[in-house]
């Protein structure tokens, strides 16, 4: 069997990151019927045929059939110009699996041409925690050189002239981005944070971005699992998901980082794994058992966290019995679905439930709750105009609401929205959903909350 639904290894013992020829049978699933443009986020700034899905997929079976080649420039520049959202699946009559083609293609050109320099330093330093975390450490220390912060301390903007230099892929001097972290996040914790009366102990995925650019984000997370009666075991081993990796083609990369994870997790002995993040709870539950199906050692270490990990608020709302919070939080509060929390890791009900569950928190839903940020990693960086037409329309969107405060589930996202609402929104304050809990917790026991 080669199908990708029916089996994730083809006969060769390769996954379809390995070889191209394996997305053929998901290929021929697509009608080319266009319903992906009615929600594609790219074809919906662009207006081109060739931003939508569609065709990357025509072009897809013309590399397949020697009709076109992989490294031809504007092949290239079609296979990078999507943001791997997910969003084109959600909606398919046929169920494409676009995740799997999009990442076969890319994996593909990589096994062609290699990757870019910049990409190929930048990935390898990822693959030794120490160093990956010694360069951010330096580079959270010397950012002063070349951002200043805003009055609140926590955000940064470029200077001159570094601002006239980037202004072409948005670092103008108008940008605002998160500061790096000088502590990052695993450095505040023990590796295993005790709670009173505790009765489970679960395992904390920080991923990067919570533990260098929203560490207070992640101590709100630790701050609730304690409420509740749990322990947690934050291993200083951890290393990256790999999603920004494996969304590049970088596929061997991805698996040693994944393996990496797998082994340093294990040792923890917890039945489950809590992530704070869509993208680094989708690699522990979909990309970690696709790219490691055929590792007769590591397939069924995979499969054993896939099955046990949590959003937070899936594991708050779904394995326990959330503890109510009390303590009243006076905003007017609305959601943004990250893509990949609700389209891979099926995530939205449950940080609704959490967000209404908080005295005081009027709820106000956006119309289109679940498009696209505009966001999508390095996209913003590679396709800045077109992430920025993207984001503009989601600000839009949270403006209508009237709420002073954008929640969201998933770091990147958080990024992205700072930045536009920065740029077009009202002023709303942008924060992971789980620091309103947790402040609804430090409200009911008469903590001033300096947040």
């Amino acid at each position: 069997m080669t199908t990708i639904e029916k089996t994730k290894v083809a006969p060769t013992g390769k996954t379809y990151h390995d070889d191209l020829a394996i997305v053929r049978e998901e290929l021929d699933k697509c009608m080319k019927c266009g319903n992906c443009m009615s929600v594609c986020p790219v074809y919906s700034a662009e207006k081109l045929e060739t931003s939508v899905t569609r065709s990357k997929i025509a072009v897809a079976e013309a590399v397949l059939n020697g009709e076109l080649e992989l490294d031809d420039p504007q092949v290239y520049d079609m296979l990078f110009n999507c943001l791997v959202c997910k969003s084109c699946m959600t909606g398919c009559p046929t169920k494409v699996d676009f995740g799997r083609i999009i990442v076969a293609l890319r994996a593909a050109l990589v096994r062609k041409n290699g990757l870019p320099w910049l990409k190929k330093m930048i990935f390898s330093t990822m693959k030794h925690p120490k160093l990956f975390d010694a360069g951010l450490r330096i580079g959270a220390a010397m950012q002063s050189l070349a951002f200043k912060s805003d009055k609140s301390g926590k955000a940064i903007s470029p200077r001159s002239p570094f601002a006239l230099v980037g202004g072409g892929i948005g670092f103008d001097a108008d940008r605002q981005m998160p500061s790096l972290n000088i502590t990052p996040l695993r450095e505040r914790v023990p590796e295993v944070v005790n709670a009173d009366n505790a009765w489970l102990k679960v395992a904390f995925f920080t991923g990067d971005s919570l533990n260098y650019f929203y560490p207070d984000a992640g101590m709100d997370l630790i701050e609730v699992l304690t409420a509740n009666n749990i322990e947690i075991h934050i291993p200083k081993a951890q290393n990256c998901c790999g999603v920004p990796v494996l969304v590049h083609g970088d596929i061997e990369t991805v698996r040693t980082l994944a393996r990496n994870n797998i082994d340093t997790f294990d040792k923890t002995g917890c039945e489950y794994l809590i992530t704070g993040c869509g993208s680094c709870g989708g690699a522990w539950q979909h990309d970690y058992t696709d790219i490691l199906a055929a590792d007769p050692v590591y397939a069924p270490r995979a499969e054993y966290w896939a099955k046990r990990t949590y959003d937070i608020s899936t594991f708050l709302t779904r394995v326990i019995t959330l503890r109510q919070p009390k303590g009243r939080v006076e905003r007017v509060v609305t959601y943004h679905d990250s893509c990949h929390l609700k389209k891979s890791m099926k995530v939205f009900v449950e940080p609704r439930e959490i967000l209404k569950s908080i005295p005081g928190i009027t709820f106000k839903e956006m119309s289109a709750p679940d498009a696209c940020c505009g966001s999508g990693g390095s996209y913003v960086l590679s396709h800045y105009e077109t992430s920025s037409i993207i984001g503009r329309k989601k600000i839009d969107d949270i403006n209508r609401t009237k709420a002073d405060t954008v929640s969201v589930g998933c770091p990147a996202c958080m990024m992205q929205l700072l930045d536009n609402v920065h740029r077009g929104g009202a002023e709303q304050d942008v924060v992971h959903y789980i620091s309103l809990l947790a402040e609804s917790y430090r409200k009911e026991k008469g903590v001033k909350d300096t947040a």
